[in-house]
């Protein structure tokens, strides 16, 4: 599989504009993530197949209440009123209209990231024998609708710096992020979005990588993993993505063999300390969801 591959938006055409359109509905932002991109690229029915197993865990109650526990187990792990900062536009050197977008698009990463943690988790698992759907939830939020208005409208088209080019001012900044991240190249997209404005890229991280960089963020790491695992065990059914499932689809064993070791990577490789970054960095401009559904 190359990972360099990528169908963007602007060209996608037909069922696989279509398929963009869905995923964008049900995940409530507008923008369609890497993983998208070069799933459609590299194996197009696949990812058809993939969303019609998956849509469905998106659009309960239950998700809704998994999306804002995330984000609040975070919170909570990190106790973040007295640890992470929150800028206004004034202390930065960025303009007022700069900070709006800024904040809209950190809020698209907030929207999205339980649900990116809950795909890699769910894929993953099911290609490697996990437990998916194994304590189905039997209350009424288990397959009752996700509340029309959870998420809706608050992120903003995403834009970001070229892949492979830093800007001069924020190359210190980028490389400490990747030696947190232990990243050896690439730049996830968040950063990419964030990187557009370094005079709040360049303060925010000298002040959130220590509290990232901490057995507190550890916790949160490991306890939002959590939320996702126990969500992903009660789902009200089981996904069909095992191997054996696949390839009664017709998949062959090299693309299953590659699809494992693509999953296992984000999920369990320097993506595992991202997603939960998404909710601190959305905390820094005031862009950050709900903690509470009921």
């Amino acid at each position: 599989m190359d990972t360099d591959k990528q169908l963007y938006e602007e060209a996608a055409t037909g069922w696989q504009r279509g398929l963009y359109d869905d995923i964008r509905r049900t995940f409530r932002a507008p923008m369609i993530n890497w993983i998208f991109r070069t799933l459609i690229a590299n194996e197009p029915a696949f990812t058809r197949y993939l969303w019609g197993q998956i849509k469905p865990i998106y659009q309960t109650r239950a998700f809704g209440r998994l999306s804002i526990a995330y984000r609040s187990t975070v919170y909570e792990e990190l106790d973040v009123e007295d640890s992470i900062p929150r800028y206004r536009p004034d202390q930065l050197d960025v303009s007022p209209a700069e900070f709006t977008e800024l904040k809209g698009q950190i809020a698209t990463f907030d929207v999205v990231g339980p649900r990116l943690a809950v795909l890699f988790e769910v894929v993953d698992r099911s290609l490697n024998g996990g437990d998916v759907g194994t304590d189905p939830n039997r209350t009424r939020a288990a397959c009752e609708p996700l509340p029309a208005w959870l998420d809706r409208d608050r992120g903003a088209p995403t834009t970001m710096i070229e892949a492979g080019i830093v800007p001069r001012e924020i190359e210190d900044t980028i490389e400490s992020i990747r030696v947190f991240h232990g990243l050896e190249s690439g730049l996830p997209s968040i950063y990419r979005v964030m990187a557009q404005w370094p005079g709040y890229l360049n303060p925010m991280w000298e002040d959130v990588e220590p509290v990232l960089d901490s057995a507190a963020f550890d916790s949160a790491t490991e306890q939002s993993a959590r939320v996702v695992e126990e969500y992903v065990e009660s789902v009200p059914y089981t996904p069909q993505l095992t191997p054996d499932a696949l390839e009664r689809q017709g998949f062959d064993a090299e693309t299953i063999e590659e699809l494992r070791e693509l999953f296992e990577t984000f999920n369990r490789g320097p993506i595992e300390q991202v997603v939960p970054a998404l909710p601190v960095f959305a905390y820094t401009v005031s862009s950050e969801g709900r903690r509470r559904l009921d």
